[in-house]
Formats: structure tokens, sequence, C-alpha cells
């Protein structure tokens, strides 16, 4: 059952969706109502026996049983502003029961509501009032077939009966509230841990798309302004520019379709995935950079570049990849110098530096992300990329990331 279905076998405090607290409370639940009825009957109950005590004694003036009846009938009836009026409706009560035998039922119930709904202090005053009147009534108002001190003490004892039964109803009820408020901030947690989650994935994506579909896409850009400014141009050459498109477009759809099947999950993705780039087809990069029209120097001093780490090998294929496409966009023309060098054991250093472009060309706008994700890359992977220009008017990237010792 939901908690709508089953609020109404809550008491009307436990069944607020905020934290119960001392404040006015709305309306009574239908277990709010039962508990009141029942309240009412014992104390109009415990009213009647003390009544029948007081008519049997023949001492009694009719008049004192009339006065007793009415002033029982209306402290019975004043418990239905006990929820409303807590501490009021106990005192009141418990000054009245001092000389009013009939009342004693009354102000029992009053008692326990006053521990239940009210915090430690306001009941123990109430309840040491209470305690100093008991030996008033008896004294008063004797009952002849009990002595004075066995009524005293009867008395005090189911005032404090009453007092701790409802200290500990509301010890309870404090209890579960916690509960509800550490179970409802458990939830939020989750909720933001999981949205927190997806922005992160999201983030992580974009900087995927960015790193591997600005290089194709430049590729295409690079070989279609080509063909556009150069329409007489030999048809070996036009042939080789559209096979270049032709595979640099394939590749950003493959690309693509790999991050797509990211999002799909494991179970929609493709059965057949791409080999993931490693630090093996750097010289690859390269060739089609420069078969893309590119000046290109690679200086790869890796022994063995087929031995180091998928993760590392993937971030330095990544870092180069941006910064030709960065050196297409912003430095065309210009000879671009990779450097590539460690081992085992003291780690990989990246180096990609260009100068600044002599001809005049159509700027291509950036959104500064490219860098940025590399800078992040890079420090997920254990390293740190540094990128700034150079004294000449360049532009330099330099990346340091580790490779253990076997």
């Amino acid at each position: 059952m939901t908690r709508t279905e089953y609020r109404w076998l809550l008491p009307s405090a436990m069944a607020d969706p905020e934290l119960p607290d001392d404040r006015l409370r709305g309306r009574r639940t239908v277990r709010d109502w039962a508990v009141d009825i029942t309240a009412f009957l014992i104390a109009a109950g415990i009213g009647l026996l003390a009544l029948g005590t007081i008519e049997a004694d023949e001492t009694t003036a009719d008049v004192v049983v009339f006065v007793d009846s009415v002033v029982g009938a209306v402290a019975c009836c004043a418990l239905w502003l006990r929820r409303r009026w807590p501490v009021g409706l106990a005192v009141a009560l418990t000054v009245l029961s001092a000389v009013e035998p009939v009342a004693a039922g009354a102000l029992l119930v009053a008692l326990f509501s006053l521990a239940v709904h009210r915090p430690f202090k306001p009941v123990a005053i109430v309840g040491a009032l209470a305690l100093a009147l008991v030996p008033l009534q008896p004294f008063l108002r004797p009952d002849p077939t009990t002595g004075y001190l066995a009524s005293v003490i009867f008395g005090a004892l189911l005032i404090l009966l009453v007092i701790s039964w409802g200290m500990a109803v509301r010890s309870r009820r404090q209890l579960v509230v916690t509960l509800r408020e550490r179970a409802h901030r458990a939830e939020a947690e989750a909720e933001l841990r999981a949205e927190q989650a997806q922005r992160l994935a999201r983030e992580a994506i974009a900087r995927e798309m960015h790193d591997v579909l600005a290089h194709r896409l430049t590729l295409l850009s690079v070989h279609a302004g080509a063909l556009e400014f150069r329409p007489d141009a030999p048809a070996a050459e036009v042939g080789r520019a559209a096979g270049v498109i032709r595979d640099s477009a394939h590749e950003a759809l493959q690309d693509l379709r790999e991050i797509i099947g990211v999002l799909r999950g494991p179970g929609d993705a493709d059965e057949g995935h791409r080999p993931q780039p490693t630090l093996a087809t750097l010289e690859a990069l390269v060739a089609e950079s420069r078969l893309a029209g590119m000046k290109v120097a690679l200086d790869n001093r890796v022994t063995d570049p087929g031995e180091a780490p998928a993760a590392t090998g993937r971030t330095v294929y990544r870092i180069a990849q941006e910064c030709l496409t960065n050196a297409r966009k912003h430095a065309p023309g210009t000879e671009v110098s990779l450097t590539v060098d460690g081992g085992p054991g003291e780690g990989l250093t990246v180096v990609v530096e260009n100068p600044a472009p002599t001809e005049p060309f159509e700027r291509v706008p950036g959104s500064g992300q490219g860098l940025i994700g590399l800078t992040e890359r890079a420090t997920l992977a254990g390293g740190a990329l540094e990128h700034g220009p150079t004294k000449d008017g360049g532009f330099a990237v330099r990346a340091r990331l580790p490779w253990p010792a076997p």
C-alpha cells in the first residue's frame, strides 16, 4: 500500500508528510476519531465509577451529586479539545480534580495527551502540579471505602503511569519520524548522485565527440575547400581528394555510430566494435593528416609503441588528434612538429608545436572546449597537460602521462 492508502491508520501527527512538531494538526484521521472516542468513554467510565461511590455515601447531598455529575460531563466533553490546547486543558483539569473526583478520568487522559504532544518541560511542570495536588482531593473529598494514604499513593501512581506511557509514545513517534526523514534524505541524495553521474557522462561523451568528429570534419572541410578553389586540378588530385573525403566521412560515421552505441547501452550496441586508437596507430593519424595536405613532422622516440598501456596510448592519440585539428583550423600551411618520448617507468611525454601562420586565411571559430577536454583527459589518466602561445607567436601543447614499470 502507498502512504495515501494507509494514512487513515496513522495518527494525524504521523500522517503528515512533513516532520511532526508541536504545531496544530489538520483534520483528524480515522484512527484519531477512534482514539478520541475511546478516551472519552474511558474518562466517562471512570467518572461514573467515582459518581457511583459518591451516591453510595448517604451523607452526600443531592445537590452535590448533581453538581458532580454536571462537572464530570463537562470535563469529559472538554477532552475533545485536548489536541488543540493540551497544556491549558491539563492545567484546568488538574486544578478541577483537586475538588472533583469525577474529573479524575478526564485528568488522566489529558495528562497522557499532554505527554504525547508536548516536549518534556511543560509535561514536567504540569505533572509536578498534578502530583502536588494529589493529597488535596482525598483530604477534601475522602473516599469512605479507601484510606487517605492509599488514595494518595494510588493517585500518584496513576499520574506517573499515564505520563510515562505518553512520553514513550512520543519517543516512538519521533523515532519513526527520524527514520522517515533519513529515508527521504537518502532518496534525495541518490537522485542528486544520479543527476551528477548523468551530467558527468554527458560531458565525457561530449568531449569524446569533439575529439573524434572535429578531426574528421576538418579533413572534409580542407579537401572540400581545395576542390572548390581548384576546379581545374588534375583528375588524379581530384580523385585523391574525393577519396579522402569519402574515407573521412566514413570514419566520422563509424565514430558517431560507436558513440551512439555507448548511449544506447551494451544490450543495444553493435556486435562488432572498432578497435580503440593506441600509440601504435599514431603514425596512421599523421599519415592521414599528411594526405590532407598538412605538414607534420613526427618524432616518435618510443622503442615499442605497442607495449604502451591502452589508456595512455589512447590519451596520446587523442591529444595528437586534437592538436592536429587545431593547427589545421588556426594555423593552416604551417609545419606541425609532434614529438613522443618515454618508456616504461619514466612515463610518456608528448609535445606538439606549430609556428604562427604566415599567410592570410579564413579563420574558423573555435569553442575552446577541445583544450579543456584534453586537460581533463590527461588529469584523469594520472598526468598533466600545459598549453599556450610560444615566443614566436606559435602554439605549443605539452603533456606528460604515466607509464608504469613492468
